[in-house]
C-alpha cells in the first residue's frame, strides 16, 4: 500500500475499535454464520470478526462458502477460504449448489441459492445470526438497479442493515463501509483473496452498474450520498408500516367469509394514496392461501388507483392482483380472496 493510500480516510483498513462497533448488535447472539465468498471483503469481514468474537461472552463464529460450480476455479476457491479459516481457527463448512444452471438470469439465481444455503446452515447450527460483507459500494449499485426497474420507497431504501429472510435472521454489518477499506484490511492482515471475474463482467447488470459509479461520484451522487438517501427512504418506509400496521386493524370487518379478507377501503379515499397502496398490499399478504410475493409496485399501483377511483364514484368494481380476486362493492367493500384454480394465470386488468 503506498503513502498516499495509507493517509486516505477511504482506504484506511478497518480498526478493531471499529469492528467493535460494527458489530455491537451480534453481542448477545449465541450463534454467528458468517458467508464467506473468498472476495476481500468477506475475508476482512470474517478476519475482523475471529479478532471480535474472541472476546469473553462473545458468540461462537463459524463460516461457509458456497460453491456455486460456475467456473471451473470454483472448488478450489471454496477449498482456499476453508484453510484460511482452519488457519484463524474458524469452523467451516462448503455448501455446493447442486443440479442443473439456469441458462438466463444467473446471477439472481446464483444469489437466492446461496441465500437459501446459507440459511439452512444457519438453521441446522441451531439457529445462527447470518453475517455477510456487503458495503457501501453495494448499497449504492444495489439503488441505482432499483431506481432503473421503478421500484418505490421501499425498494430505494435499499438493503437493511438486519432482516429476516427464509426464518434466518441476515445481518450486513458493513454496509456503511466503503469496499476500498476492506480491500485495505485484508492487504493489511496479509491475508489472501480472490477476484471473481464476473463483479466485471459487461454482460451482468450489477457489473455495469458499477462501472459507472466513478461517473455519478465525480457529479457528487457518490455512494456515501446514495447511502444517507437510503437511511432517509428507510425511515420514512418504517414510519409509513407504523402507519398502517395502526390503521389497518380498524379497517378489518369482523366476521369474515370463509377464505376471504374484507376491507372497509371508502375509509381509504381521502388519505394519501400512499397509505392505500400499502393496506392493499398488507392485505394482500393476509388473504388465505395467497402468494407471499408481492406484485410489481405498477400494477399494484394500476389496480389500487382504479379501485379508489371507482370507490369515490360509489360503482363497484372487480380487479385480480397476485393471485387474488379483488371485488370493490358499491358500498366501498373491498373484498380479497384467492382467485380460483380454473382462472389461475390470468390477470385482466379489469373486468
Amino acid at each position: 500500500m503506498n503513502a498516499l493510500a495509507s493517509s486516505d480516510p477511504e482506504h484506511l483498513p478497518v480498526s478493531a475499535g471499529e469492528a467493535a462497533a460494527l458489530f455491537a448488535g451480534l453481542a448477545n447472539e449465541t450463534r454467528v454464520l458468517v458467508g464467506v465468498s473468498g472476495g476481500p471483503d468477506s475475508v476482512a469481514l470474517l478476519s475482523l470478526l475471529k479478532e471480535w468474537s474472541q472476546q469473553p461472552g462473545r458468540p461462537a463464529l463459524h463460516a461457509a462458502t458456497v460453491d456455486h460450480g460456475l467456473r471451473e476455479t470454483s472448488s478450489s476457491e471454496a477449498e482456499a477460504v476453508g484453510a484460511l479459516c482452519s488457519l484463524l481457527g474458524v469452523p467451516h463448512r462448503i455448501l455446493c449448489w447442486a443440479g442443473p444452471k439456469p441458462a438466463t438470469g444467473i446471477q439472481q439465481r446464483a444469489r437466492e441459492a446461496r441465500y437459501a444455503l446459507l440459511a439452512a446452515y444457519a438453521k441446522a447450527l441451531g439457529g445462527a445470526v447470518l453475517v455477510t460483507a456487503h458495503t457501501l459500494d453495494d448499497q449504492a449499485e444495489t439503488m441505482l438497479m432499483r431506481m432503473a426497474r421503478g421500484s418505490g420507497p421501499s425498494g430505494l431504501a435499499g438493503m437493511r442493515a438486519s432482516v429476516r429472510k427464509d426464518n434466518t435472521v441476515l445481518v450486513r454489518p458493513l454496509l456503511a463501509v466503503p469496499k476500498a477499506r476492506l480491500i485495505a484490511t485484508a492487504e493489511a492482515r496479509g491475508l489472501s483473496f480472490i477476484r471473481d471475474p464476473s463483479n466485471a463482467d459487461p454482460r451482468f447488470e450489477r457489473a455495469r452498474w458499477r462501472t459507472l459509479l466513478p461517473m455519478l461520484a465525480d457529479e457528487g451522487l457518490t455512494a456515501e450520498r446514495l447511502a444517507v438517501l437510503a437511511g432517509r427512504l428507510a425511515r420514512m418506509d418504517a414510519a409509513l408500516e407504523h402507519q398502517v400496521a395502526l390503521l389497518l386493524p380498524s379497517l378489518m370487518l369482523a366476521g369474515e367469509k370463509a377464505g376471504a379478507t374484507r376491507l372497509r377501503f371508502g375509509a381509504l379515499v381521502d388519505l394519501p394514496e400512499e397509505i392505500a397502496l400499502r393496506v392493499v398490499a398488507e392485505a394482500l399478504t393476509l388473504a388465505p392461501g395467497a402468494s407471499a410475493e408481492l406484485p410489481r409496485l405498477e400494477r399494484l399501483e394500476g389496480c389500487v388507483f382504479a379501485l379508489l377511483e371507482a370507490a369515490r364514484r360509489g360503482a363497484a368494481m372487480t380487479r385480480t392482483l397476485s393471485g387474488c380476486v379483488l371485488a370493490l362493492d358499491r358500498d366501498g367493500i373491498l373484498t380479497l380472496a384467492l382467485e380460483p384454480a380454473r382462472r389461475r394465470g390470468v390477470h385482466p386488468a379489469s373486468r
